[in-house]
């Protein structure tokens, strides 16, 4: 061989050993969100000594109240110093519904108990379902803290589909569904039926009556009263294109439904067919000062979109800045909420889809 052909060679042999050194430094979890992680790991994943190792994470972060907070990376390794910190922050009065905090780590216990038989993730399964109970009205609503926090935080919350993943998971553990299946008290079992109810209840008293016909809901509901209410000065009370899909969506899964729920959907299905937005799309750019940016343009080819919000007097849709003063178009509000908030979406269209199958099952 060669000088230049052994010089190759080593280059070659160099290349893949850094290459399988690099590999296997690498984990299944880096660069995917906690979310990712907990619910969407390919099946042998969850029971690894990695998963095994989250777990433990999980753990250390859920509240002494049964809860977790919002909007933590649970699954990146953690030092020392840093499980110490959590172990003090597990007296914190944080434990929220928003964002899929508390029934995301509910589900991925749940999930790891079942590879491992380990009794410590089935005792912080029971105590978060525990919180989920002690946190709803008695109206069937769920406010976003529990401990309550003042403020619009005490509203009655299916922003960012939180009283929908609390009801499909209090479901699947009342129905006995296989991944709850290990849960044999009692008393979880029956009072998470009781909280579906009461909270199928408190869907059907908020959905949104205009002119005495039903419309659809806003994100958030006065506790007290049922209506519409604000939250955050951009999130003003409106007819809400998102989070009402989700709220459909529990009511279409209902077997034998009342005359009461098929009305509830069925004028839910038309205000949301009503209200599409057609001939426009997102468009990413790069703007004057060299920014990525986003904005609303034309394309008659686009597929159709519904806003977040739409106002409850007009029917019309809006965006806002921090000022909540109402806008018509996206580029009137400022650069950080045109970008930092999903002011439209296309979930709808999948509800409006499976309803034609559904009306053909229970519409009389």
């Amino acid at each position: 061989m060669t000088k230049l052909g052994t010089i190759n060679t080593l280059l070659i042999f160099t290349f893949f050993v850094l290459h399988a050194n690099f590999s296997l430094a690498q984990k299944p979890t880096d660069g995917r969100s906690w979310q990712s992680v907990a619910t969407g790991m390919p099946d042998e994943w969850y029971g690894s000594d990695e998963s095994v190792r989250v777990a433990e994470n999980v753990l250390l972060y859920q509240r002494n109240t049964g809860g977790w907070p919002k909007n933590l990376p649970i699954h990146k390794p953690l030092t020392e110093s840093e499980k110490t910190v959590l172990l003090k922050e597990k007296y914190n009065q944080d434990a929220i519904f928003d964002n899929g905090a508390t029934t995301t780590e509910i589900r991925f216990l749940a999930m790891m108990y079942g590879k491992t038989q380990n009794d410590s993730y089935k005792i912080a399964v029971e105590k978060g379902l525990r919180f989920i109970l002690e946190a709803q009205y008695e109206n069937g609503g769920w406010p976003m803290f529990y401990p309550l926090r003042k403020g619009y935080y005490t509203h009655i919350t299916f922003n960012d589909d939180a009283t929908f993943r609390l009801m499909k998971l209090l479901k699947e553990v009342y129905a006995r569904k296989p991944l709850f299946a290990f849960l044999n008290e009692e008393y979880l079992i029956k009072e998470s039926e009781k909280a579906w109810k009461r909270g199928l209840e408190c869907i059907l008293k908020t959905q949104i009556v205009v002119g005495g016909k039903l419309t659809v809901w806003c994100a958030q509901h006065d506790e007290n009263t049922f209506l519409p209410a604000k939250a955050r000065a951009y999130e003003l009370p409106s007819f809400s294109g998102a989070e009402s899909v989700g709220l459909l969506e529990i009511l279409m899964g209902i077997e034998n439904p009342s005359h009461e729920i098929i009305r509830a959907v069925r004028c839910g299905i038309e205000w949301l067919d009503a209200h599409r937005l057609k001939n426009i799309r997102w468009d990413n750019f790069i703007n004057a000062e060299g920014k990525k940016d986003r904005r609303i343009i034309s394309d008659p080819l686009a597929s159709d979109l519904w806003a977040r919000f739409y106002d409850l007097k007009t029917g019309l849709p809006y965006v806002s800045d921090r000022d909540g003063i109402k806008k018509s178009k996206l580029e009137e509000i400022g650069y950080e909420r045109r970008n930092g908030y999903n002011w439209y979406t296309n979930e709808p269209e999948k509800i409006i889809r499976k309803y034609p199958e559904w009306k053909a099952r229970w519409q009389k």
